[in-house]
């Protein structure tokens, strides 16, 4: 995991702040096509993706794609989105054979829980998300831009 987090905000946020804090985070993640998100289950990263979803001006409906790995959001004369959830992924291996490289090769967004699990597998250039569970009406969300270069980590 990146080292050289930056907190989105000074206060945790309540869940009801997580619309605005989507919106912050998709000008401070702007020209990045992987985004990777951390923080422990039930912290809110598919909530904090349902409110990226509707930024980005997408209005797909925004579920968990824990069973079926990768979830689609996409509408007319706009681009995909991709959704993983890779928590049930046993080894780097069943990544793959979803395709997980050419998802990540599309230039579309890609929108990863749990990258953990595919660390090798990940682009050296993305946008990290932490969510950091505080309480349950509370959260601290941090992030970090990589470049894939060491000197330009931020």
């Amino acid at each position: 995991m990146p080292e050289n987090w930056i907190r989105l905000s000074t206060d945790a946020l309540s869940l009801d702040q997580l619309q605005g804090a989507a919106r912050e985070l998709v000008k401070m993640g702007a020209g990045f096509t992987t985004w990777l998100f951390y923080g422990e289950m039930g912290s809110g990263k598919t909530t904090l993706i349902k409110y990226l979803v509707k930024e980005l001006g997408l209005n797909s409906l925004v579920t968990s794609p824990t069973f079926s790995i990768v979830n689609e959001y996409s509408e007319p004369g706009k681009n995909p989105v991709y959704h993983f959830d890779l928590y049930r992924l046993k080894n780097e291996v069943e990544a793959l054979d979803i395709g997980f490289d050419e998802y990540l090769s599309s230039g579309n967004l890609c929108l990863i829980e749990w990258p953990e699990k595919v660390e090798s597998l990940l682009p050296i250039q993305f946008f990290g998300v932490k969510i950091l569970y505080r309480d349950a009406l509370s959260r601290e969300i941090f992030f970090c831009r990589h470049d894939g270069k060491e000197t330009n980590r931020i």
